[in-house]
């Protein structure tokens, strides 16, 4: 379609094409109130007052301190194939929209099936909540899913998976790392069409567990898992946006063979690896008294820890371990969100920060979090943090405003996380209208993102090129369709839960 604008001085046309909803075209113009680069190539926190960003196809152009000249230069020369945020609601030539641009949210640790069991198994430990909640529902899908899917007209998981990129849409995470375990482990190729439809980045780390788990998806032989991760990586390795790694589900549910067979994949590939580690304190406990070791102390001792080593939450942990973790470079995501949810304890941030451990902040998934607010996580891993210590100049706004942009970004190998040129086209514009984020100016701009804001502020989100909200309204997916399906999948599943008895077989529970 063509949308054609003219002021005194300028007759341009805008050529923008639709596909699944979301508008792509060639070249995005955006100019907002202010502008955070969180770049390492101008500084992580310059501010600017009347930014602006140009994209062509999926990679930023331009990027910086906006102009009339800047403005007209870009028109000029692109106009026919450009695409100004804002214009519709303006007579401007370049509106300048009243919010603050910066970088794509990443998110780099998550579960996509979580989200229709928000609510379910609360006010228990992780164990407990793994097997009355995550288990149990990702099994009625898997039990169910020929009825499901003749019910729905699509996969049950397809439809968990739909809404989990809906969610992260709304909260600005344009590019995630998801922990595909449980039954989910079967269905890697849902996985992939949700975040094709949705135009976000992923890394799927496949699941896997041989012990200590819920029996039914226990890896025997072990190399069932093995040949899982290579089949998706050769299946999935040239599909634009995704990546496959291997992602053994505890350090508690694999045993050494696994791990050493999964690792020693990683590192002839050349991937990252994604594993959950000492989470839960009963769990943790038992696991020290059972084998005699910290779950760290026994990935070292398999040569399982490195700088491609993503481990997720590392709660209960010794001085040791912490140590381990700094000399063998092994990266941490620490979502505070869920580890409070299930009582699962807080890791030692500052200490690993001081000594030079990289570490983001995620959501984990939305039936421990609730939801994938990430600027609510990044809000409460601070305050956490200045409580406890008693300090409040811990973590500031503008570090853990990093832990979930730029530092993330790293970790997890991606070309996005800050706005520079040659960086993927991935931001979104904060709306800096609503009353909570009233006063706003430059200097208290970082300090209102992480404090003030509620996290829904999200008015605008580009991801790869491809505007997939444009003011307020998901337009890459049908979100009013997919939010009824998860509606009535969890009723569903409420049905199903009543009737189905729990057993308890995850962890430390599972031996008692």
């Amino acid at each position: 379609m063509y949308d054609i604008d003219q002021d005194a001085s300028i007759c341009y046309r805008i050529k923008v094409r639709k596909s699944r909803g979301k508008t792509m075209a060639k070249h995005i113009f955006a100019r907002s109130k202010f502008l955070l680069q969180v770049s390492n190539r101008t500084g992580r926190d310059k501010r600017i007052q009347d930014g602006y960003i140009l994209t062509e196809n999926d990679k930023i152009l331009e990027v910086g301190p906006y102009t009339e000249e800047i403005g007209l230069r870009i028109i000029d020369k692109y106009g026919t194939s450009l695409k100004i945020l804002g214009k519709e609601q303006s007579s401007e030539p370049v509106p300048m929209i009243e919010g603050v641009m910066l970088p794509g949210f990443v998110k780099a640790h998550g579960h996509d099936h979580e989200s229709p069991i928000i609510g379910v198994a609360k006010d228990v430990p992780l164990t407990p909540w793994l097997d009355k909640a995550v288990n149990l529902f990702t099994g009625f899908m898997n039990n169910n899913r020929e009825k499901l899917t003749s019910h729905f007209n699509k996969s049950p998981n397809l439809i968990a998976y739909l809404k989990a990129r809906v969610d992260d849409i709304h909260y600005g995470i344009t590019t995630t790392m998801v922990h595909h375990c449980n039954h989910n482990k079967y269905r890697v190729d849902e996985i992939v069409e949700a975040n094709i439809q949705a135009s976000t980045k992923m890394i799927v780390a496949i699941g896997s567990q041989d012990r200590n788990y819920a029996k039914d998806l226990l890896d025997k032989p072990y190399t069932i898992a093995l040949d899982r991760v290579e089949e998706n990586y050769q299946k999935f390795k040239n599909t634009p946006r995704i990546r496959i790694i291997p992602g053994p589900d505890q350090l508690f549910s694999n045993g050494p063979e696994i791990l050493k067979a999964l690792k020693n994949w990683s590192r002839e590939h050349n991937t990252l690896i994604h594993i959950h580690s000492s989470e839960e304190p009963n769990t943790t406990r038992w696991f020290r008294q059972e084998y005699g070791m910290t779950p760290i102390e026994y990935a070292k001792s398999i040569d399982f820890l490195d700088e491609n080593t993503v481990v997720a939450h590392q709660v209960n942990c010794t001085d040791h371990d912490v140590e381990i973790l700094r000399d063998t470079n092994t990266r941490v995501v620490h979502n505070p969100l869920a580890n409070t949810i299930l009582g699962s304890g807080m890791p030692p941030v500052i200490k690993m920060l001081e000594m030079g451990i990289k570490m983001a902040i995620s959501t984990d998934g939305s039936g421990s979090a609730d939801n994938q607010n990430i600027i609510a996580a990044a809000r409460l891993a601070s305050q956490y943090q200045k409580a406890l210590n008693q300090n409040a100049s811990l973590l500031p706004a503008q570090k853990v405003l990093e832990m979930i942009t730029v530092e993330p970004a790293e970790i997890l190998k991606f070309n996005c996380g800050s706005l520079d040129e040659g960086k993927d086209a991935d931001f979104i514009i904060l709306d800096l209208t609503r009353p909570n984020l009233i006063p706003t100016r430059l200097d208290n701009l970082v300090e209102n993102i992480i404090w003030a804001a509620d996290g829904t502020e999200a008015q605008y989100v580009v991801a790869n090129g491809n505007v997939i909200k444009e003011d307020h309204q998901i337009t890459g997916l049908d979100a009013k369709a997919i939010l009824s399906d998860v509606q009535e999948l969890s009723e569903m599943f409420a049905d199903y839960a009543e009737k189905t008895e729990v057993v308890l077989e995850t962890g430390a529970q599972g031996k008692n």
